[in-house]
């Protein structure tokens, strides 16, 4: 579930106050890695009030620092995101754009670029400037995926998952 969907009133404030405690001293005594640079993400969003609140400079530059110790393509992702977090979505788009290269085998640049191009206050444009379902950059680099059918659109929005958590069947 989403972070900006979940009722953090519901979180248990002081399990993760300890956990916060618990990261702060292994931080301060310990050589940093790649799992409590991921816990120090965590604590930085749980932290935050609402999904709106967290620190998000601080989340990029950890995101950063995860990239450099633990390279992958997820985090590389999430950093996009970070990125987009911090300087709006256009700009989450052309680091995109320049990754897309490096990263076109990778299921979920779709899913990012689609989450990005649905911001919120983002201008949706198609051709000619037309208001439009999709734009003409997300269709550009959708079609250009491997394995997609030929006139398949690409991914617009957030996933649709049954109530598992899993996406639905394509038989019903």
């Amino acid at each position: 579930m989403p972070l900006a969907e979940q009722g953090r009133d519901l979180w248990d404030r002081t399990a993760i106050a300890e956990g916060v405690a618990l990261l702060d001293g292994v931080l301060s005594e310990a050589e940093l890695g790649p799992l409590q640079v991921q816990a120090a993400i965590a604590a930085v969003h749980d932290d935050a009030r609402s999904a709106e609140d967290p620190d998000r400079p601080r989340i990029l530059g950890l995101y950063g620092a995860l990239e450099v110790l633990a390279p992958s393509p997820v985090v590389t992702l999430n950093r996009v995101v970070a990125l987009a977090m911090v300087e709006g979505p256009d700009a989450g788009l052309a680091r995109l754009d320049v990754l897309a290269p490096s990263l076109a085998v990778h299921h979920r640049v779709d899913a990012v670029r689609a989450h990005l191009l649905g911001t919120p206050g983002r201008p949706r444009r198609g051709r000619g400037g037309l208001p439009a379902r999709g734009t003409a950059h997300a269709e550009r680099s959708g079609a250009a995926l491997p394995g997609r059918p030929r006139g398949r659109p690409p991914v617009s929005g957030t996933a649709v998952t049954s109530g598992s958590g899993r996406a639905p069947s394509r038989g019903g």
